[in-house]
């Protein structure tokens, strides 16, 4: 079985395309191959920034040959439809095969496909992946129409034999293909023939190309770790520029530079934001300080200086870049430290809008602020700080460092709110209200962020609720999921007891407080059943009092899921659904409500006395075990019923022919239904 070696040659690809382009190259050559017969054994797909690459092993030689069996007309048919099946089957009347079938005699042809060669099915496929490749941006160049993420120079298609290499016949928009590549740019551009895969990653290497981007991920920073370490200091982590960075180069090299003195009193954020975005810098810290007094760059070949002039012309960069960052940071404490303080910046928000239709920044902090001054006491926060922390939390917004680095909101507050001297708490603030942002961000914990950060949060949400800009489909543009989830995270980690409802009504005016709620319970479902929480038991939960309660409906619901996981969950849960089926078909049957309980004066069996009072000693353990919200308890008194209602329905029959004692043991059945109702509403659970 021959393997399979393609590599697309270009100009650079950019960076942060080239790990799916290798898997779609990878996924849309492999489906095609397949679905034309030819199956293998294996295949991985590689990336460097001039070069996308699939090696496919053990792949058919020919496709098989197929068979297909067609049924057609009957015989004597008329004869345009026995012409019209011999077309399509591409057959002769005598290649015909006449069958005797239930309905008759009728034509059948067996058509058979011979396999072709792999190159040649191999050639179509290619043709057709190329022409189609999913880029999120492509272009044309010089006279052709084909377009790729930048001008394709070059094709590699080979198939591996024992017997020796041969290049796929295959030519698209002039460039034919062939079995040849080329090295590193600079220091080995002179063209390569390669007659395998372990021979093209061999040649390559020596040709200063590593082919595999984690290979070069892991090199960078072993190099770089260890470039610091050997002066005590510690390269700050970051995978996502770790990885744009091996997509940048074909031959890492790591060079460690120095920052200027002038700069290493700027905030550490400022100094990793402003090498990171400008220049793909890694910042190297002191750990003892925590202060960036270094930086690692990577270059893309290997020098006779060994990188110094490289280094130096960075640092050159580097240094303009930095002292802007220096201009801003002095400049925007001024401003915090002058008599005016934040509060300039605040007032310059009133020049901003938010949305044309929920006004300006500077309104939308009025409602955060007010907002945050109801929910505080529901968090253990001060109402005057966090009041005062709301109204100073976006004044960063306006300064001149956030301007130029938008990603640095937040942050930049705290270190302003700090400099003008308002307290800690507020200052932190500043910095925590935005979080959570995602699924993994840590959340807030202190009573005054946590109280600004919901606030910020659910202004947002009922001012988008109020204007029906509600998310639809897959479509969230203004991030109303994640702040759903946040509030939600906020909520639950926190163990905070919020009414939703109420705040939610307190918020922007006009929002549905029903509808707000119902989207939060929506996301409430996806965010627990990651949590290996059943849709259903939290559907019952909901169903319950209180469901704005985030703390309270969760807690209720982990409850539920442990009991129904429990074999006396299960079978009550059967014994439930089974006392309410009936209840509810004689309820309807009769045109009345079962619902005044039992009298003991005409239970008749032994096992109704035992339901009967099993159900007795229950609700009163169950209702004071839901006031004290210890839900494990009261799955507790729910599994003490689990056996008696299993001997009831064992031993009696409810529909019985005396009425009397028919009503009494459908009351009976009611008194089930309200007893375990008290826990959640058990009709929504599954099975």
């Amino acid at each position: 079985m021959p393997d399979l070696l393609i590599e697309l040659f270009s100009e650079e690809i950019p960076a942060r395309m080239q790990a799916q382009a290798a898997e779609d190259l990878k996924k849309r050559m492999t489906d095609g191959l397949v679905e034309a017969g030819l199956t293998y054994a294996g295949a991985a797909a590689f990336s460097t920034p001039r070069r996308l690459t699939l090696a496919i092993d053990g792949l058919l030689d020919h496709s098989p040959t197929v068979r297909e069996e067609r049924k057609g007309p009957k015989v004597g048919a008329p004869e345009k439809a026995i012409e019209g099946f011999l077309r399509g089957a591409g057959l002769t009347m005598e290649q015909l095969e006449e069958r005797e079938t239930p309905k008759g005699n009728v034509y059948f042809a067996t058509i058979e496909k011979p396999g072709r060669p792999a190159a040649e099915i191999i050639a179509e496929v290619l043709d057709t992946t190329i022409r189609n490749f999913p880029w999120p941006k492509s272009m044309r160049w010089g006279a052709g129409t084909l377009r790729w993420v930048r001008p394709l120079q070059s094709i590699l298609c080979i198939l591996s034999k024992d017997e020796g290499t041969e290049v796929v016949p295959f030519e698209i928009e002039g460039i034919k293909a062939g079995d040849t590549t080329k090295g590193h740019r600079f220091m080995a551009p002179a063209e390569l023939t390669v007659r395998s895969f372990e021979d093209y990653a061999t040649q390559l290497k020596r040709a200063f190309v590593v082919l595999n981007a984690e290979e070069r991920a892991e090199a960078i920073w072993q190099d770089a770790t260890n470039q610091a370490f050997a002066l005590g200091l510690e390269v700050v982590e970051d995978k996502g520029l770790l990885r744009e960075v091996a997509g940048l180069v074909e031959w890492p090299v790591v060079l460690l530079g120095a920052i200027d003195e002038e700069f290493l009193e700027l905030p550490p954020e400022v100094l990793q934001t402003s090498m990171k975005e400008h220049q793909k810098f890694f910042s190297v810290k002191n750990p003892q300080t925590g202060r960036i007094e270094r930086f690692v760059t990577v270059a893309n070949r290997e020098t006779a200086d060994t990188g110094a002039t490289i280094l130096a012309g960075n640092q050159k960069v580097l240094s303009a870049r930095l002292a802007d960052a220096k201009f801003f940071w002095e400049n925007d404490l001024r401003t915090a430290k002058s008599e005016v303080g934040m509060s300039a910046w605040v007032q310059n928000l009133g020049n901003v809008t938010f949305h044309n239709k929920l006004g300006t920044q500077a309104a939308r902090i009025d409602r955060i602020a007010a907002l945050a001054r109801e929910i505080a006491p529901v968090v253990g926060a001060d109402a005057d700080l966090a009041e005062q922390a709301a109204r100073v939390a976006k004044a960063d917004l306006s300064s001149e460092m956030v301007y130029e680095f938008p990603e640095l909101q937040g942050l930049m507050g705290r270190y302003y709110a700090e400099a003008a001297g308002l307290p800690q708490e507020v200052a932190n603030a500043c910095e925590l209200h935005y979080s959570p942002l995602g699924p993994s961000d840590d959340v807030p914990s202190e009573p005054v962020s946590v109280a600004v950060a919901l606030a910020d949060k659910i202004d947002t949400l009922t001012g988008f609720w109020a204007i029906d800009e509600k998310p639809t489909g897959s479509k969230d543009p203004y991030a109303l999921r994640r702040a759903a989830l946040g509030v939600t995270r906020l909520v639950l980690e926190n163990n905070a007891r919020v009414g939703l409802k109420e705040i939610f009504a307190k918020g922007f005016d006009g929002a549905d407080a029903d509808n707000l709620l119902s989207f939060f319970h929506d996301r409430l479902k996806v965010f627990l059943r990651d949590q290996g929480i059943r849709h259903d038991v939290i559907d019952a939960c909901i169903a319950m009092d209180g469901n704005d309660d985030l703390t309270l409906l969760v807690k209720r619901a982990r409850a539920l899921e442990d009991f129904m996981k429990s074999e006396d969950g299960e079978n009550l849960l059967q014994g439930f659904k089974r006392a309410n089926n009936i209840l509810t078909q004689a309820e309807d049957k009769d045109g009345v409500e079962y619902s005044f309980g039992a009298d003991e004066k005409f239970l008749e069996d032994d096992s109704e006395k035992a339901l009967f009072a099993a159900l007795a000693a229950s609700e009163g353990a169950i209702s004071s075990a839901i006031e004290a919200e210890d839900f494990a308890a009261a799955m507790g008194g729910m599994a003490a019923l689990r056996a008696p209602v299993d001997a009831f329905f064992e031993a009696v029959q409810v529909n019985s022919d005396n009425q009397i004692v028919r009503r009494n043991r459908l009351n009976l059945l009611s008194q089930i239904r309200k007893v375990c109702t008290q826990v959640a509403d058990l009709t929504k659970i599954e099975g």
